[in-house]
């Protein structure tokens, strides 16, 4: 087992083929073929099964996976840290949907154009979603609403306020106080707003289940809205996005901090040199002292 063996690994994983993965590596399949049956032999257990021309993953492979992605990690870090203030290399970033949309482009912009040789990878999840994938491995840092739903233990976690968002209760303008819709629009379970969402819905309507419209963009969220049948919980900066007016009642419902998220310690240069971009670009400066958690 080596690192450029477990980076093949990774790649039929991510490709889900041998021939793909060929392709994307600039290999030869027969190489890949090879390298992948020699890894399964020298640990004596099976790490992929082929279901319908896909490469599936077998429950070793997974377990496999996991260490991978942290040897491959940990190896990475190395090599930034020995080549001292110099960013380089690859940085996988996290961020919800809205944070994407609304606070990334600019700053993304500007940290591309000032260090070109960071290969900058932007992924979208739910909040807790993207917490397990830092503490996994599989994300260097992450902008995540904190807290994210059912986080209650202490993590091996240091956070850094970024932005402070300002929330608003979306609901269809046609509707009184009183005949608020008994269903929610929102992300998948994971969301910190949607469980700001159903912790209001709950406040509003008692014990009653509230009923979740899981939706997988806050266009289709907000149309859901518009449209009389959930209301919602979004970021003010999501609102104004929109273009056109939309035919929706708001109501202020306090703020939420956005937190830059990495593993207790990792301070890569390119993690840095990227904090420090966001903060500049920040609109209002928070307190930036890192918390551990």
């Amino acid at each position: 087992m080596d690192l450029a063996t477990l980076a093949i690994f990774q790649q039929v994983i991510a490709s889900g083929s041998i021939t793909r993965a060929a392709q994307q590596l600039g290999r030869a399949q027969s190489n890949i073929t090879t390298r992948i049956q020699q890894l399964e032999e020298s640990l004596g257990v099976a790490l992929f099964v082929r279901e319908a021309r896909r490469m599936v993953l077998t429950p070793e492979g997974q377990q496999l996976q996991r260490y991978a992605d942290q040897l491959l990690t940990l190896a990475e870090e190395a090599t930034q840290s020995l080549r001292g203030q110099h960013p380089s290399g690859r940085l996988r970033l996290g961020s919800m949907e809205s944070t994407a949309a609304a606070r990334l482009p600019l700053p993304l912009a500007t940290f591309h154009r000032t260090h070109p040789q960071v290969q900058l990878e932007l992924s979208t999840a739910a909040s807790l979603q993207l917490m397990e994938q830092v503490l996994d491995h599989q994300l260097d840092a992450a902008l995540v609403a904190w807290p994210p739903p059912d986080v209650d233990a202490p993590l091996p976690l240091d956070l850094v306020p970024l932005y402070e968002e300002s929330l608003q209760l979306l609901r269809p303008a046609q509707t009184l106080e009183g005949e608020l819709p008994r269903t929610l629009a929102g992300f998948s379970d994971g969301c910190t707003y949607r469980r700001i969402g159903e912790q209001w819905m709950a406040q509003a309507h008692g014990p009653v289940p509230t009923r979740v419209l899981q939706l997988s963009s806050y266009h289709a969220i907000i149309a859901a809205v518009a449209a009389g049948s959930a209301v919602a919980v979004v970021p003010q900066t999501v609102v104004d996005l929109q273009r056109n007016p939309v035919p929706v009642h708001s109501q202020p419902l306090g703020t939420c901090t956005t937190m830059f998220v990495t593993r207790q310690g990792y301070a890569t240069p390119a993690v840095q040199q990227l904090l420090a971009v966001l903060q500049a670009a920040a609109p209002t400066p928070l307190n930036a002292a890192m918390e551990t958690v």
